[in-house]
Order: structure tokens, then sequence, then C-alpha cells
């Protein structure tokens, strides 16, 4: 049972990574400090998708997921929970296109705060 609810924790804290590379810059406006941690963890996040890497997480929910006699499964987190969404099976750049708009949309939350600074 605890390793179930570990491998829900893992999930979650993968959902929690996820939101805060995409939308992290959004808490410079009000955390002016969060930029030291969004700038190193989009740029991570970034690498992952250019890269293919995959994240530590994922193994991890996984062991723990055949530990609690759960079926596993192949592939990475977005692929699995998300494929379908953020991943259309005939477009193999979308890992591009994905890291592309992050850094866009983030970049363009970070010249807005430093042009009203």
């Amino acid at each position: 049972m605890w390793h179930a609810i570990l491998a829900d924790v893992v999930l979650l804290s993968h959902l929690a990574f996820m939101l805060f590379v995409a939308l992290g810059g959004v808490l410079v406006f009000r955390f002016p400090v969060a930029a030291w941690v969004h700038l190193p963890v989009l740029a991570y996040g970034v690498l992952i998708e250019i890269r293919s890497w995959t994240c530590p997480l994922t193994p991890l929910e996984q062991n723990l997921r055949r530990l609690a006699g759960q079926d596993g499964y192949e592939g990475g987190f977005m692929d699995h929970y998300l494929g379908g969404i953020l991943y259309p099976s005939n477009y193999s750049s979308i890992h591009l296109w994905l890291a592309a708009a992050l850094l866009l949309f983030n970049g363009l939350l970070y010249w807005r705060f430093f042009s009203l600074r």
C-alpha cells in the first residue's frame, strides 16, 4: 500500500514540476526571488524536451508502481499521461516545438517583468 501512495506522491510531484517549468515565470511577478529557482528548472525542463532525456522521477514512479503490484508503463511520464494531448502520434518534432513554446512564453514573461522594473 505504501508503494502505491508513494507512487502517487511522485506523480503529483512530477505534475507540480511540469507546471512550475511552464508557468514559474508568472510567480516572478509576485515573488521576484522565484526567478533564481525557476530559470535553472526551466533550462532543465527544456533540455529534457530537446534531448529526450528521462526525468529521474519517471523510473522512480514506475518502480514504485511495480512494487505496489500495479502495472508500470513504458516510455516517459508525459508520453504516458499526456501523450494524446501533447504528443500527437503523427508529429515527431513536437518535443522541439514544446521546448520553443516554453522558452518563448517564459521569455516574454521575464521580458515584461524586467521592463516594468
